[in-house]
């Protein structure tokens, strides 16, 4: 199919945000602030991860790639909503738009996957510990990751590939800063009945799949506690499961209220999209970092190091000289 029965419009226009003229600085500086914080900090999470080797285990194996999801998931749609508020050029091209979709819902998708697999893996933590290594062992943990990214990618491409085949027609404003499916989808003046079954069928049975592992695994864990509770074992599993709990928590809240929000398609649904795309994966690295003793320790170890070569460097050994007589 040629190019011109795809579509008749080059570009889209983004609102943006809803905000008013003389706030535009200062929101600027908050988003900004918030960007740089996210990709800092995964980026630490997985520069710690990488350097100690107390941190190469299957579960910090599967958060680094979780870091990096979320560093790609902000770099998507925050830089293009930043340079459109500096500039207040709020076009994009129509192929820049539908790559900035397909990122979107892969990096999304990818998310979901790599949380299911964090709860399984925490799952044999608990309920298995005897036979943990054995079962999470380093070639199960690289098929998980690799199928992960393969489903995300084939994922985002069935709705891509079914998206660029509807036609948009004059109105080419999407209400929303970024290209979402929802809100293209009700630019096209074409059928989009095919679009909907896909994304509630193929969708759905993603999603709730996801949300079943991470739901069994838990319920499967309390379970196992229940049956011999002790303060001990509370502990244990709280703090083994604490910062998973934390970041599925406002992972699937913020998408709960994205997709309850989207039916408007209004302020609500913008207000959900920031904080599934900007506050969730900026807040991540903190929700590790601050339950995680061996992050912690990482940390200190890190700093320790360069303070210790800072040190080197600003006092060299003086060589002493032995005198033979």
């Amino acid at each position: 199919m040629r190019p011109e029965n795809q579509s008749s419009v080059s570009q889209f226009l983004l609102l943006g945000l809803p905000i008013p003229p003389g706030q535009q600085g200062m929101f600027f500086t908050l988003f900004l602030g918030m960007y740089l914080t996210t990709v800092l900090g995964n980026l630490l999470i997985i520069l710690l991860i990488r350097l100690d080797s107390r941190l190469h285990t299957p579960m910090y194996f599967f958060l680094s790639h979780l870091a990096f999801s979320d560093i790609s998931l902000s770099s998507v749609t925050v830089p293009k909503m930043l340079r459109n508020m500096q500039t207040q050029h709020q076009s994009i091209s129509y192929m820049g738009c539908i790559s900035q979709l397909y990122f979107f819902i892969y990096f999304a998708g990818l998310d979901n996957f790599l949380l299911a697999v964090m709860a399984y893996d925490r799952y044999v933590a608990i309920c298995h510990p005897l036979y943990y290594t054995t079962i999470m062992r380093e070639g199960l943990c690289a098929l998980l990751v690799a199928g992960s990214w393969i489903v995300a990618c084939v994922h985002s491409l069935i709705h891509t590939l079914l998206l660029v085949q509807l036609s948009f027609c004059a109105d080419n404003t999407i209400t929303h800063f970024f290209c979402d499916l929802a809100a293209l989808l009700k630019l096209s003046c074409s059928d989009i009945s095919l679009n909907e079954l896909v994304i509630f069928t193929e969708g759905g049975m993603i999603s709730f799949s996801c949300f079943g592992v991470i739901l069994g695994s838990y319920i499967r864990i309390g379970t196992i506690i229940m049956r011999v509770p002790s303060t001990k074992r509370l502990y244990k599993a709280f703090s083994t499961c604490g910062s998973h709990l934390s970041v599925v928590s406002l992972y699937y809240g913020t998408a709960v209220g994205v997709y309850f929000s989207s039916s408007s398609c209004g302020s609500k649904d913008i207000i959900a999209s920031v904080m599934y795309t900007v506050v969730t994966p900026m807040l991540n690295p903190f929700i590790y970092s601050l339950r995680n003793r061996d992050i912690k320790q990482a940390s200190e170890m890190c700093v320790n190091r360069v303070k210790f070569f800072k040190q080197q460097s600003l006092n060299p050994p003086v060589a002493v000289r032995s005198t033979v007589r």
